[in-house]
């Protein structure tokens, strides 16, 4: 630090007297004729001097400074004045060179011998001050040396006795605890001392006696827990088998052993069913719980000349609650059958009570459209708009019968899907032709914001028409004059999404996630409107094709349909068929 002061003063006066003598030389260039340069020198190193100053005078660190440094201030304040008194070319230049010589002169030469006193002042400082310094240091090295060679004595001595007093006897108790730790709780030290080890060897052989009474009374408890917990878990009614990481069935319930041969000891890997070793995989890699996709179908299972469905369902079992690395599985067997005889039951009393339906409805439709025609009869304005409304009827009855079928049809597997190369642009542009008419009536803007350089996808086009007449009709039905609706389609990995995007009034938040449901209908809608099954027949075509739904609504903003369709597998333009059970 002293040195770093006593550096910025001496710098400052170095600064000083150089900026002195350029002002000097300054004066010389006016008096020699070159009056421009002459000025431009002083002004310049005036301001230079004056920093160099204001450095001076913050830096007093050496007594009697600050009096010289004051002294320069007044001495520069005089010569600044007599300055203008050389350098004004209204005077002589006789007049001009006695001001300099008389008092510019001895002014720049007092101020100059006092700047070069504080620089010898602060250097000698400085030179004291490494002096001091150094020797200071030379000092401190030698009892340093001291310090070491007696401290290394002490460490060897220290170490010397620490291994034997100390070093030694914890070596022996390490190496009991080792042996403690591979099971070995019958280990009894034997100490030769009264001190704090004797002591701690004590503590010791206390702990190890407490530990096999600990390991025998956890012996008995984990074997009556183990054994009850047998007991209890056979008596379930559910299949549950426990597995450990390798396959192998550690515990089952008695309903598992029967159904299914999951008995203990047991590899589940060998006994042949091929579901069941992709989901313990996926439970194992997602590490949390995993259904099969009911889209696969339940697992058929024939116990006693019975059929039986069952739901699997596998669950990591981890090591404890903050550690998740598990350690085994739980296969859980839902009994499923009840509910799959259920929607069997359903789907045969739609398709029976519907086409039970269709005929009289058949007849009931031609009487109408006869009657209409006036074949049989004149009509009065009454009679023809009580059968107009009777037509209308019939006609929303046969749409009703119509989607019921379709989604029968879905649900049992017997509809089958023609898939065959199709372009985003072109399955959009045949969907939105049967609207173009309605949507202008209505006032409301069709638009086809599809690219034509999208990839082709794998489709059924006669279905996906009707994916989209559902989309498209729902959105112009909610869609008010001056509105638009918007397809939208983009690709996203491998698939095409599309997006059936409207202006309309949107769907409550609470509604939306119901609105795929089957025979879900929004509240406020008209009773014209359907039964609630077009979004639901919606959703079974797309996921026959391997794609997905979704929809996405605010209120009062407008409504986004989403659904997407998978990329062709190949480019040999092959037309596999498949059902949508497939």
């Amino acid at each position: 630090m002293i040195l770093k002061e006593n550096y910025r003063s001496v710098a400052a006066c170095q600064d000083m007297k150089e900026s002195l003598e350029r002002m000097d030389s300054g004066m010389l260039f006016t008096l020699a004729g070159n009056e421009l340069e002459g000025k431009h020198l002083i002004e310049e190193n005036t301001t230079k001097f004056q920093d160099a100053l204001h450095v001076q005078l913050g830096n007093i660190t050496l007594p009697g400074e600050r009096e010289k440094a004051e002294k320069i201030q007044a001495l520069f304040e005089g010569y600044v004045k007599v300055i203008p008194l050389v350098t004004e070319v209204g005077r002589s230049i006789e007049e001009r060179k006695t001001e300099y010589f008389s008092n510019v002169q001895p002014l720049f030469h007092e101020i100059k011998d006092i700047a070069q006193d504080i620089l010898l002042m602060n250097q000698t400082n400085m030179s004291e001050a490494s002096n001091t310094a150094r020797s200071l240091a030379d000092t401190a090295h030698r009892r340093m040396l001291t310090a070491i060679m007696v401290s290394a004595f002490l460490a060897l001595l220290f170490s010397y006795l620490a291994h034997r007093w100390i070093l030694h006897p914890i070596n022996r108790l390490i190496e009991s605890t080792n042996q403690i730790r591979g099971g070995n709780l019958d280990l009894v030290l034997e100490g030769g001392s009264r001190d704090e080890l004797g002591r701690l060897w004590e503590s010791f052989n206390e702990m190890a006696a407490a530990l096999r009474q600990v390991r025998k009374e956890d012996r008995v408890n984990l074997m009556r827990t183990r054994r009850a917990t047998e007991e209890v878990f056979k008596a379930l009614p559910t299949a549950i088998a426990l597995l450990d990481l390798d396959g192998k069935v550690e515990v089952s319930t008695e309903t598992a052993d029967r159904q299914f041969g999951l008995k203990p000891d047991v590899l589940a890997g060998e006994l042949g069913y091929d579901w069941l070793l992709p989901l313990t995989r996926k439970a194992l890699d997602e590490d949390n719980i995993v259904e099969r996709d009911p889209k696969n179908g339940y697992v058929q299972q024939f116990v006693d000349n019975r059929e039986y469905f069952f739901q699997p369902m596998v669950v990591p079992i981890p090591v404890g609650p903050e550690r998740r690395e598990p350690t085994g599985l739980a296969l859980i067997l839902k009994d499923v059958t009840q509910v799959h005889e259920q929607q069997e039951m359903k789907r045969g009393v739609v398709s029976t009570v519907s086409h039970q339906l269709k005929t009289p409805l058949t007849s009931l439709r031609m009487s109408i459209h006869l009657l209409l025609e006036e074949r049989i009869g004149s009509l009065n304005e009454k009679q023809i708009e009580l059968l107009m409304a009777a037509r209308d009827d019939s006609e929303r009855l046969v749409g009703i019968l119509d989607d019921l079928l379709d989604i029968n049809r879905i649900e049992s597997g017997k509809s089958r899907l023609a898939l065959d190369l199709a372009t985003p642009r072109t399955l959009v542009r045949d969907a939105m032709e049967p609207f173009l008419v309605d949507a202008k009536d209505k006032g409301v803007t069709l638009v086809n914001d599809v690219s034509d350089d999208l990839p082709e996808v794998m489709a059924d086009s006669e279905k996906i028409r009707h994916v989209f007449a559902n989309l498209l009709s729902n959105a112009l039905r909610f869609t008010g004059p001056g509105g638009s609706v918007t397809i939208r389609a983009k690709q996203e990995q491998d698939h095409v999404a599309f997006l059936v995007e409207d202006t309309g009034k949107g769907i409550p938040k609470e509604e939306l996630k119901h609105v795929f449901e089957q025979f879900y209908r929004a509240p406020g809608q008209d009773e014209n409107s359907g039964v609630g099954l077009g979004l639901a027949i919606v959703k079974e075509i797309v996921r026959a094709h391997g794609g997905d739904v979704g929809a996405e609504s605010a209120l009062d903003k407008g409504s986004t349909f989403r659904f997407t369709l998978p990329l062709k597998a190949d480019a040999t333009g092959s037309k596999p068929v498949k059902t949508m059970e497939e």
